[in-house]
């Protein structure tokens, strides 16, 4: 599993894995009902505390990416669609809000902001 963690991000690492593996669900890469490594083996290769991988994975259960069979392990779970949906939305509206904020830093008007969106959204 290629989970890239940063010392050096605002986020919690905890956070920072909640965040890759939700986009390994949404894109494809893992599959519905793919086992995910163990806790205490995920904490391993990332040399890090098995604290941290629980409230990862507690998490991604909360939120419907995941399930837990007692005994046997993590698996992903079934596409929610619509749940699928409004977390890419969410992901979405947090790249856009820092756009705005440059946007707004650097005296971009909204007219430009939109046809640079616009642009990117229309390129191929």
């Amino acid at each position: 599993m290629n989970i890239l963690i940063s010392n050096s991000s605002d986020k919690p690492i905890y956070e920072q894995i909640t965040i890759q593996l939700k986009q390994m669900i949404i894109s494809g890469e893992l599959r519905s009902g793919d086992q995910l490594p163990s806790m205490r083996m995920l904490a391993k290769e990332l040399r890090i505390s098995v604290i941290t991988t629980k409230r990862a994975y507690e998490d991604l259960e909360r939120d419907g990416f995941i399930y837990t069979v007692v005994g046997k392990g993590s698996y992903v779970a079934d596409k929610n669609m619509e749940f699928v949906r409004e977390e890419q939305l969410k992901l979405v509206e947090e790249h856009l809000n820092k756009a705005v904020d440059g946007a707004k830093a650097g005296g971009i008007s909204l007219d430009e902001l939109l046809e640079i969106i616009r642009m990117i959204y229309e390129e191929e």
